[in-house]
């Protein structure tokens, strides 16, 4: 159930963003808010993300860290181009379909590489599925924000 309203968010986005041009893709959410392409690289940067943290790998696009997580829109001048973030977006969410479809179920209530054993120990209940469901949400949740420019 987790994996599929993961995968529901992932194709509602993805829809969203295959269907905005490219103009559309560098407004603001609202005036002075986040530009949706920022939105779009700092979603597929913390997706990227998921392989380390579930212990599959490494990330593949690292430098979306410095760019969409560490740093607030319009704050770096040079950015990915949209073409560049849609070919990222699909290529990190074809990974994490795949990845996920290897994973039994027991795999997702093991720790996470975020944390240590001793954290485990105490709270069982912050294992993979967590982080998973924790990432759907946040999705989610800038998902809504993308909507606001329709």
């Amino acid at each position: 159930m987790a994996l599929k309203a993961w995968q529901q968010q992932v194709d509602r986005t993805s829809k969203f963003i295959s269907e905005l041009s490219d103009e559309q893709l560098m407004k603001e959410i609202a005036p002075g808010k986040n530009r949706v392409v920022y939105l779009v690289g700092h979603l597929a940067g913390i997706h990227d993300a998921f392989p380390e943290i579930l212990g599959l790998g490494k990330r593949t696009y690292p430098e979306l860290q410095s760019i969409f997580l560490d740093a607030p829109d319009k704050s770096i001048e040079k950015i990915p181009t949209v073409s560049e973030l849609r070919i990222i977006w699909t290529a990190v969410h074809d990974r994490l379909k795949n990845e996920f479809a290897k994973m039994s179920p027991e795999d997702w209530f093991k720790r996470h590489e975020s944390m240590t054993d001793e954290d485990f120990e105490k709270d069982p209940a912050r294992n993979k599925l967590s982080v998973l469901l924790t990432r759907t949400n946040h999705l989610a949740y800038h998902f809504g924000q993308m909507r606001l420019l329709k």
